[in-house]
């Protein structure tokens, strides 16, 4: 299984989105929530926030790799949960 990490911005609609549709494919996929998942407020980290490559939140990457950067739908979404636990 790889980690996740999110960079995000609590006032942002894409965000809010995204983190709306993790909550509800992780409803549906009990056994994506042993996920290693970080969530960074890039507000709260900026260091962290700045020591990554990404111009648009929401960003998530897998071990490291973006993923996916800015308005996300489901798909999107499922497919870096479904990149995380891939072999």
């Amino acid at each position: 299984m790889k980690d996740i990490l999110l960079f995000y911005l609590p006032g942002c609609p894409h965000c809010k989105l995204a983190l709306r549709l993790q909550e509800e494919l992780l409803a549906e996929h009990p056994e994506w929530r042993d996920i290693p998942f970080q969530k960074v407020d890039e507000s709260r980290e900026p260091a962290l926030a700045d020591a990554y490559d990404y111009y648009y939140v929401p960003t998530y990457y897998v071990d490291g790799r973006k993923v996916h950067e800015g308005h996300a739908e489901r798909a999107d979404v499922e497919k870096v949960f479904r990149l995380a636990v891939e072999d």
